[in-house]
């Protein structure tokens, strides 16, 4: 294996935090503070006793405090100002440790008062929230600051004067900053709780992964699996994002730490830079749609809908693949038409050799995935699969030595110090969202706005994902969107199940016993098929507070679960778009910046290849890919392949050689055809009928071209 990806990618993952370089004692501190917080995260999630409360509060203390010291309140050349800034960065990230360890030693006196605050309650919790959202301001920028001032004003003071559905008559501020701070809530609420466990344990688990030398090994084996294929490296860059993201959860690290060999190598083989920049950013993208770490979103979904973990990766598995499947096709038609065909013979490595040299690699996934299985909760399970690392490195010529364990220590919880920042500060928009009821209203502001059009409900939704996208990381537009709109989601998609029930005379019978309450006189209309109006109309009748019950004595428990579940995935996939759509697209960013093209062209470029986030969560709602029997899926699966194969072969206007203006735009009915939820088989072997039938003649067009060209 090469020594200079190794180099390469350890170096560009080493941290997504900005450290101030200036000061090498810092570096040391940092170091060593680092291995504490890591070591305190693993004790909090094995062997503590302690409250939720009191981690979530050392949690950000902890986060807080390295913040603080890793990134500079202000940037300045002087050296009298650095130290300036330095001094004052240390004693906010003292203030931070200081308010967790407040609230752990005096929260039963809190309680005594009846929750009547002192003086020194005042002070912590407003130093604490004016803490979380400047150091959410160095980590994220201003946006998320400003939407929490915004929204914890609402809350206190300018809500009364709102009028219409979004008034709210207000709390006190006493009551307000105990919500935020004191209480649990807010700041320390269930998605700090998904922070300081899930999420921790799965990005020190990534970092030890790369730190063993695993990101090495992943881009070798893509390297010698899909490199002496047509358009090779342009297959790795998808292959190695994918099984890097699976463990990484960022899409700019993705980028960065993969990019750095597979755009080289894309360029080299003959693919335009700004493709190759675009592929490398819409893989990346697709990193945090891959089991088992998710971005984070696979954690907090679990949370959210109270569906076990395992089950939230097992559903994204299939979809994800997919997904990395369309983006290679775009490589595939892009090969063709650059002729980007050839590659050095030595430039990829045999399998065996990459495989004999690291296949103790792949034991601490087969180890996560078992543990998993076998019923041990995540964070054990990522305990387990931690130590599995470090056990299988000494199967391998470089075995972690004790030094390289303390490395993996600190890298994981550097690189979980932007994570950590912003999901405690959203964990203050989710508490006012909660607290005001501000997310049913705006579920049913969707469900007005779409007039019941399910399809109409993913467009608004898909639009406000793109907008929060611009001011919001990822993980924090899923979170706020996901709180807003789920809801109203989920209702339409269980309505039309139920539609579909009563078009089929199907109604269980203790779904009638809410209709004998809500509408006597329709008792008699249920003892038959109906067509889709009368059966609207017959829903119509039940009264709103009746809906859910209805939906619970309708629906098997299981189709709820699969309906919450592709709620919250649809929402999931479409807040990704963020990271490759224009003006604001980090990931794509990133990708120019390594192949040294434009970013806005860039960011269209990636925004096109990632066509299959807008694609693909249709079938969540439509279609079995996430809820059906293993055979339904399947199928879904393998029609949606070629469907959307003929969407991308429509929008490049090429397969294996140019089509003609009628062909291509016939393949957008085929691939529609093959994604259409009709039910029909028949309909499906057609559309894939005519597919094979272009592709086979664009390849014949293909050989013929060639063989017309003569050889030089």
């Amino acid at each position: 294996m090469n020594a200079t990806p190794s180099t390469t990618v350890r170096d560009e993952v080493a941290s997504e935090a900005p450290e101030r370089l200036e000061h090498p004692w810092l570096g040391r501190v940092l170091f060593a503070l680092a291995i504490v917080v890591a070591l305190s995260h693993l004790y909090f999630n094995t062997l503590s006793t302690l409250s939720e409360v009191w981690v979530s509060a050392l949690h950000f203390g902890m986060f807080g405090l390295l913040c603080a010291l890793s990134v500079p309140m202000l940037k300045t050349r002087s050296a009298g100002g650095s130290r300036l800034v330095l001094a004052i960065d240390i004693l906010l990230g003292l203030a931070a440790l200081g308010c967790a360890f407040y609230l752990i030693g005096f929260e039963d006196a809190l309680y005594a008062r009846g929750m009547r605050f002192s003086t020194a309650d005042w002070v912590v919790s407003i130093t604490a929230l004016a803490l979380v959202l400047e150091f959410a301001r160095r980590t994220t920028g201003w946006f998320i600051p400003l939407l929490c001032v915004v929204a914890l004003t609402y809350v206190a003071w300018w809500g009364r004067y709102v009028t219409g559905v979004f008034g709210f008559p207000g709390l006190n501020w006493e009551t307000v900053l105990y919500r935020s701070y004191l209480g649990g809530n807010g700041m320390l609420g269930s998605i700090a709780r998904i922070s300081w466990s899930y999420v921790f344990m799965f990005i020190l688990f990534g970092a030890f992964l790369v730190r063993s030398g695993a990101g090495d090994f992943i881009i070798e084996l893509a390297r010698c699996a899909a490199g002496r294929f047509i358009g090779g490296p342009g297959f790795v860059a998808v292959f190695s994002s994918g099984l890097m993201g699976s463990v990484s959860g960022s899409s700019v690290a993705n980028t960065v730490s993969t990019g750095v060999i597979t755009i080289p190598l894309m360029r080299k083989a003959g693919f335009p830079p700004r493709f190759a920049a675009g592929v490398e950013a819409a893989a990346s993208t697709g990193g945090q749609l891959m089991p088992p770490v998710m971005g984070a979103g696979a954690f907090i979904m679990a949370s959210y809908t109270q569906v076990s973990y395992l089950t939230i990766i097992g559903v994204a598995a299939l979809p994800a693949l997919l997904y990395f499947l369309s983006v290679a096709m775009f490589v595939r038609i892009e090969a063709k038409r650059s002729n980007a065909q050839h590659v050095e013979t030595e430039e990829a490595p045999r399998l065996i050799e990459v495989l004999k040299g690291g296949w103790h690699f792949l034991l601490p996934l087969v180890v996560l995935v078992a543990a998993l299985i076998y019923g041990f909760t995540p964070t054990y399970a990522a305990g387990i699969a931690i130590l599995s690392v470090v056990v299988a490195s000494w199967l391998s010529k470089n075995p972690m030595t004790p030094k390289a364990i303390l490395e993996a220590l600190s890298l994981g919880t550097r690189n979980m110090i932007t994570t950590a920042i912003l999901l405690i500060t959203v964990g203050l928009i989710v508490n006012v969202v909660s607290t005001t009821g501000i997310g049913n209203t705006f579920s049913l502001m969707i469900t007005d706005w779409a007039g019941g059009s399910l399809l109409i409900t993913l467009v608004l939704i898909a639009v406000a994902s793109l907008i929060l996208g611009m001011g919001l990381p990822v993980t924090a537009a899923y979170i706020v969107l996901g709180t807003l709109s789920a809801p109203a989601l989920y209702g339409l998609m269980a309505h039309d199940q139920l539609l579909e029930l009563l078009m089929a005379g199907d109604l269980p019978e203790q779904a009638r016993a809410i209709f004998m309450l809500a509408a006597p006189e329709s008792l008699e209309a249920l003892n038959a098929p109906m067509d889709a109006a009368s059966a609207r109309e017959l829903l119509a009748v039940v009264p709103d507070d009746f809906r859910s019950q209805l939906y619970e004595q309708a629906l098997s428990p299981h189709t709820l679960t699969m309906l919450l579940v592709a709620a919250h995935m649809v929402i999931f996939w479409l807040s990704q778009d963020s990271n490759v759509t224009p003006p604001v697209c980090l990931t794509a960013f990133a990708a120019a910046a390594i192949a040294n093209t434009p970013q806005m062209r860039t960011g269209f470029t990636a925004w096109k290849i990632a066509k299959g986030l807008y694609i693909i969560p249709l079938l969540f709602v439509w279609s079995p890919l996430i809820s059906g029997t293993p055979l339904e899926m399947a199928t879904v699966f393998a029609f949606a392949l070629f469907g959307i194969y003929a969407i991308i072969a429509g929008l490049e206007g090429y397969l294996e050689h140019e089509l003609p203006w009628w062909m291509r735009l016939a393949m957008f009915p085929i691939g529609a055809l093959m994604l259409w939820p009709h039910g029909e088989l028949a309909l499906d072997i057609l559309g894939l009928a005519l597919f094979l039938g272009t592709l086979l003649w664009s390849a014949r067009a293909g050989r013929t071209a060639a063989s017309a060209v003569p050889a030089s």
